[in-house]
């Protein structure tokens, strides 16, 4: 067990880490997720509210959908979070930013904060509805991105088809007396406990990007590569003024993969070096149990930084480049992620 934004959560259980992230590329595993916040926006402006603080356009949706938003930076366009929108009903709209942005999305988009009330399980793998299905059919039969409510012993429970694994699966928020209950028989089910420690690896070889690290202070979506979360024609949003003057201009830099030659991680802070000189830092680095070799997501400088220079610094396909950190280097090749997909290899994540 281990603090993570305030909460006591577990990074691995017995199995180990790579166990449990086998087991969800093969199988299904289960994570608690709870300390995502919840904030529940509610009412007659609750729609307006949501449409102009975030940067999509919920009017791509309807009610009994979810999507993937930002919360910007008002002055540089920088993402102060990014946030799953569950759009349960007409006027009910629940809102799940990170663990230690709960309180500013709080300040940012009013609700009321439901967190302490549920508890959500991320049921994420190939057999993840198979599995779910024993215990609620109407839960596994939740389509991507589509939000629906269920009944788990008598509570009222909702479930989308969302998660942060790369796999097939869903996300079942539960009233706190009835989760451990709903946990216990996933198990016996089984499906596969796992821990913060997989959650990781499986968000990395997805390609998936972690606030604090891929997205943050100083880092907009145009630079990690989501500028499709950026919906431009649905009118004004807290920091579009920021964005659209990035956008103009072009980003100077922009986050992608990188495959270590070896088993060795790359690690968050190593500088990135092309032939000799900086062309990036590293954003998050760890070992790949599907490659068996270290990965990470840098953010690489888009123009060559020498006097004079110009055209991409690294940013091909293929390009060799050298990792280093505290002295020691690791030879990497840069490539868009993912580096894995559905559970196997994506193109040129291997040689």
């Amino acid at each position: 067990m281990v603090d993570f934004g305030g909460w006591s959560m577990p990074l691995a259980y017995p199995g180990g880490t790579i166990a449990e992230h086998m087991a969800c590329r093969r199988d299904c595993a289960v994570f608690d997720v709870s300390h995502l916040g919840t904030l529940r926006v509610e009412g007659p402006q609750a729609f307006t509210r949501l449409q102009r603080e975030l940067t999509n356009d919920l009017a791509k949706i309807t009610p009994g959908r979810a999507q993937y938003t930002h919360l910007l930076d008002a002055e540089d366009g920088s993402v102060l979070d990014d946030i799953i929108v569950w759009w349960v009903s007409d006027e009910r709209f629940e809102v799940m930013p990170n663990a230690s942005n709960t309180d500013r999305v709080h300040d940012a988009l009013g609700g009321r904060d439901v967190t302490p009330e549920r508890v959500v399980l991320a049921i994420q793998g190939p057999r993840a509805r198979e599995r779910l299905g024993t215990l609620s059919a109407a839960a596994a039969a939740t389509p991507r991105f589509a939000c629906r409510t269920f009944t788990w012993q008598s509570a009222q429970c909702i479930v989308a088809g969302t998660g942060y694994t790369g796999e097939d699966g869903v996300e079942c928020a539960l009233p706190t007396e009835v989760a451990s209950g709903f946990f216990e028989a996933l198990v016996e089910a089984g499906v596969t406990p796992a821990g913060l420690g997989a959650r990781d690896t499986l968000r990395l070889e997805s390609g998936l990007p972690l606030h604090g690290h891929e997205l943050g202070p100083g880092i907009t979506p145009l630079q990690a590569g989501l500028g499709w979360v950026v919906a431009w024609a649905k009118g004004d949003f807290r920091g579009r003024r920021a964005l659209e003057d990035e956008a103009r201009s072009g980003p100077t830099r922009l986050l992608r993969g990188l495959a270590a030659a070896g088993r060795q991680p790359p690690r968050e802070g190593a500088l990135v070096l092309t032939e000799g000189r900086r062309a990036g830092q590293v954003t998050s680095g760890n070992f790949s149990p599907v490659l068996q070799r270290g990965i990470a997501l840098a953010l690489i400088d888009v123009r060559d930084p020498r006097p004079g220079g110009s055209g991409p610094s690294g940013l091909v396909d293929g390009t060799t480049v050298e990792v280093v950190l505290r002295g020691r280097s690791i030879a990497a090749r840069v490539i868009t992620p993912p580096f894995v997909r559905s559970g196997e290899p994506a193109p040129g994540a291997l040689p």
